[in-house]
């Protein structure tokens, strides 16, 4: 009598299947060999700096930096030459191992901090003191080598600026030292358990990527030595996007889509940057379930994660929506509303270096949250297509914004990775998508891509076409020495019909330098009328640079929000 087949049994639902192990004599593929590798050399950046730090004065750290050299070099051989696809693997565990340890010499050569992460302590100490932490200005923090925010009121923003989770994990550990130390040990834990955590949840021949994205190349882990909160929210948002199209399979969240949904909330209480990327991430739930459940259901699987998401994000909340309402709502929503001065590496610099500035800069604002809408509309309406870059579009709208540093890019780059591994186009095959009747032809489709993209488009052109509000002429210079200047007089005209507050400043290159004291001239220059201004040097003189480098004059104001520049010309005296 013939024996039927077995069939394999299916896990039951809402539990995970387990991870097939790894043949002993299976050998190992080409590109996994080649992606260990990689990850492997980019352990080398960045590496050489801290061991010449170390060598003069840490030589335990040294010591430590040369075994990991050793280390590279001969997991740079076994990654060629081992047989078995399992001793690869281990050697993945031995690159990651190599790395965290990199991470911590380099933490342990420089961990003075940025103004964030000093900005964070001071929260901190606030904090346990009893005093209240939003709204309140530290300057004396700040100067000295540490990092200023300036507006375009003319002054610098000194308060802290983010929600209060990372203040609440560096609150326990300021027995550890004065300044920043406390802010970057929890930054720098964030990153290396998050790094973990990815490692783990990734199949085993890509786990080298989360060594090399995280902890390769050295930009994340100089991100985490520099106490930066967003980095603690990266470290929580990993778990909520691994598989993430799969959160309420069947109706159900269970254990995993609990524990998405509780990450999801604690990472938007360390930082404002998961705001951007929650609405995708729920969109696309939405519409995966409700390709599978229908609309009721599916409803109901998002409800149920936006309440345990809100309910782990008002935890470490509360305390401060009781004691400090109006000033927590103020700071937590401080970078959106504090007017910093434009600055990064976005279209903002067409305004900043290649033009000598424009009179309509808020539209920069405008287009980046226009964008954010578009691409967010489009994300709904285009799902199958688009949703496994849920983890990367929402980034592109900071690209025309005011403040668009490569940072705000940069320190999520692990989630796309993450995405790119786990989240396959097929997880999207039947998710639902709005199809009304007018977008039935391709046609209609292309023109709603148009159509939601073109306000942020116009916005931009709108903005970085404006002219500069203020014409801006040197009259005379006054020098401390043959190579500092002590005055310049400028004559202003206000080409604008606004009267406008100017508040001045001379730069050198990228960003801000601090603003000049106005010495005598108007605080406000009425529409059309020119005046002439004497201004000082912050520091009382201002060294000029080597020759060859072009020196700007640049005047903000802040209603409207507009920047006028002029370069000038300064020669050494006598």
């Amino acid at each position: 009598m013939q024996l039927a087949e077995q069939q394999p049994v299916a896990p039951a639902r809402g539990t995970r299947a387990p991870t097939p192990a790894v043949p002993e004599t299976q050998s190992p593929a080409q590109w996994h060999r080649v992606l260990t590798l990689l990850a492997d050399i980019s352990l080398f950046i960045g590496t050489r700096a801290i061991w010449t730090q170390a060598a003069s004065h840490r030589l335990v750290v040294a010591a430590a930096i040369s075994a990991c050299y050793a280390s590279i070099l001969v997991c740079g051989v076994l990654a060629l030459v081992v047989r078995r696809a399992r001793s690869l693997a281990r050697l993945d565990l031995c690159v990651l191992v190599t790395a965290v340890a990199l991470t911590l010499c380099a933490w342990a050569m420089n961990h003075g901090g940025s103004d964030e992460a000093i900005l964070t302590t001071q929260a901190a100490r606030e904090l346990v003191a009893g005093h209240p932490v939003y709204g309140q200005p530290w300057p004396w923090l700040f100067g000295h080598g540490v990092a200023l925010t300036p507006t375009v009121t003319g002054g610098y923003d000194f308060t802290y600026g983010y929600p209060p989770l990372a203040p609440l994990l560096t609150a326990p550990l300021l027995w550890l030292g004065h300044g920043a130390l406390p802010a970057t040990v929890v930054s720098t834990a964030a990153l290396v358990a998050g790094t973990v955590a990815l490692w783990r949840a990734l199949p085993t021949p890509w786990r080298s990527a989360a060594t090399m994205a995280c902890l390769g190349f050295g930009f994340l882990p100089s991100y985490g030595r520099l106490g930066y909160p967003a980095i603690v929210a990266l470290a929580l948002l990993v778990p909520v996007v691994v598989r993430w199209p799969r959160t309420g399979r069947g109706g159900r969240l269970g254990a995993g889509g609990l524990a998405r949904a509780a990450c999801l909330g604690a990472a938007c209480a360390a930082q404002q940057l998961p705001w951007f990327v929650a609405p995708f991430l729920l969109a696309g739930i939405y519409a995966v379930r409700r390709g599978e459940l229908g609309a009721r259901a599916a409803a109901l699987v998002v409800g149920r994660f936006v309440g345990t998401a809100g309910i782990v994000w008002l935890l470490p909340n509360t305390y401060f929506v009781v004691s400090e309402p109006g000033t927590w709502i103020r700071g937590i929503a401080l970078p959106l509303t504090q007017g910093a001065v434009i600055h990064g590496q976005g279209v903002v610099g067409i305004s900043l270096y290649f033009t000598d500035g424009s009179d309509r800069l808020d539209w920069y604002s405008h287009a980046s949250m226009l964008l954010a809408a578009g691409l967010l509309a489009l994300f709904v309406l285009f799902v199958r297509r688009l949703g496994p870059a849920a983890t990367v579009l929402p980034w592109c709208a900071f690209f025309v914004a005011t403040r668009s540093q490569d940072g705000y890019y940069l320190m999520m780059t692990p989630l796309w990775l993450a995405a790119a591994i786990t989240v396959p186009a097929s997880e999207f095959a039947t998710a639902w998508q709005p199809r009304p009747p007018v977008l039935s032809g391709r046609p209609a489709r292309i023109a709603a891509v148009a159509l939601l993209l073109t306000p942020a488009l116009a916005s931009v052109a709108w903005a970085a076409t404006g002219t500069p509000a203020l014409d801006m002429r040197l009259r005379s210079v006054r020098w401390a020495t043959p190579t500092a200047v002590s005055r310049l007089e400028v004559e202003v005209t206000n080409r604008d019909a606004t009267a406008l507050a100017p508040h001045f400043t001379l730069t050198t290159g990228q960003g801000m330098n601090e603003y000049w004291t106005v010495v005598r001239g108007p605080a406000t220059l009425p529409g059309h009328a020119t005046a002439r201004y004497e201004l000082r040097p912050p520091a009382g003189r201002f060294r000029l640079p080597r020759p060859g480098v072009r020196i700007r004059l640049r005047a903000f104001t802040a209603v409207p929000q507009t920047l006028s520049s002029a370069d000038v010309r300064l020669s050494p005296s006598g």
